[in-house]
């Protein structure tokens, strides 16, 4: 792939428009992640009473369902995401290869698209 090729890509508005909602969205999920997890851990160190609480009878505290839901947040966020690449972003992958392949060229004086 030559700097021209690269530039064309990168100019592409496909390209544009996947490489700013992929990076928008994977940045709000990882900020939401963070949240969450800081959440608990600030809660574990600033206000240990309440992760201390039991439940019920036995030994089980607040912080074990609390520390599962951490996990599983983990969990449905990367599931979340990996549903929208497999169908926005992959989408719009595609759509930029495409637009990569093809190339203008000029014929006689007409410009012509061609395939590589």
């Amino acid at each position: 792939m030559d700097a021209i090729e690269v530039a064309r890509i990168r100019n592409d508005p496909a390209f544009l428009e996947l490489e700013r909602k992929r990076s928008n969205f994977s940045w709000s999920l990882t900020i939401l992640m963070l949240v969450i997890y800081l959440g608990f851990i600030f809660l574990v160190a600033f206000d240990h009473a309440i992760v201390a609480k039991q439940i019920g009878e036995g030994p089980l505290t607040l912080a074990f369902p609390l520390g599962l839901g951490v996990i599983v947040a983990a969990v449905v966020l990367t599931g979340i995401y990996v549903a929208r690449a497999n169908s926005e972003f992959d989408r719009l992958t595609a759509e930029v290869v495409g637009h990569s392949r093809r190339s203008t060229v000029t014929v006689g004086g007409r410009l012509v698209e061609t395939l590589r």
